[in-house]
């Protein structure tokens, strides 16, 4: 599931590849893992990759996911660096889905996590929303709404990387299974771009993959693995 994820590469793909390892799965039981897990995997995960101060600059902006023939539009935010805000997926591009957006970005979130300015393209939704937000105390009353489309070049990039995950797929069925797949490719890209290094023990994908092992209970505990590791680097260091 995580291979899937991460990689971008179909089921059969996924398939093909663990008979060369010697496991027998079938494309459809891979399909169903992702679809239980992956939204398992992101809420789990949530609190190590969303910690970072985003008291700054956001860019907000919304891309397209064909699901069953039909156009939907999934609503991303990164910071100035790059670094996975959040995401939702929406039937519809309106004033109130750009507020059920950024609502769901703010809450829960302290008073110096909030931003300073939200950039966004010129979409006419996104003004009335942020508004609205601020009359309601959501979102800090001197936060700057900039509409400036070339300031947004950042989360047209993102958009790009997360698009070669998603075209593997070749289309969704539905708007549920659709939502659930791309929290698994979202917060893989999160941990990809290093956003919850702080608590990976070893560096790079090895990290990764021991960080998601310990949020499901797998193999051993933060502890046990600290110690290990700086044992086996005092035992490479004394070599």
């Amino acid at each position: 599931m995580r291979w899937y994820c991460r990689y971008g590469i179909s089921y059969r793909d996924l398939e093909d590849m663990l008979e060369e390892r010697g496991v027998d799965v079938d494309h459809t039981t891979i399909y169903r893992w992702v679809q239980h897990y992956a939204p398992e995997m992101e809420k789990r995960l949530r609190w190590h990759w969303r910690r970072p101060s985003w008291n700054g600059s956001w860019q907000v902006d919304e891309t397209y996911i064909k699901i069953k023939g039909k156009w939907m539009y999934l609503y991303r935010a990164v910071t100035k660096q790059g670094d996975t805000i959040d995401f939702y997926l929406s039937l519809t591009r309106n004033t109130k889905a750009a507020k059920t957006f950024l609502g769901k970005v703010l809450r829960g979130l302290k008073d110096y996590e909030k931003p300073r300015v939200i950039n966004t393209d010129k979409a006419p939704t996104y003004g009335p929303a942020i508004g609205a937000l601020k009359a309601e105390g959501k979102c800090p009353a001197d936060t700057e709404h900039r509409q400036v489309k070339y300031l947004n070049n950042v989360i047209e990039a993102d958009h790009g990387k997360l698009k070669r995950l998603i075209k593997p797929t070749l289309g969704f069925k539905s708007r549920k299974t659709a939502y659930a797949t791309i929290k698994g490719f979202e917060v893989m890209r999160a941990l990809k771009k290093g956003q919850a290094k702080a608590f990976q023990i070893q560096p790079g994908i090895k990290g990764e993959v021991r960080l998601i092992e310990r949020t499901f209970g797998l193999g051993a505990d933060m502890f046990s693995e600290l110690f290990d590791h700086h044992r086996a680097e005092i035992e490479a260091w004394a070599a």
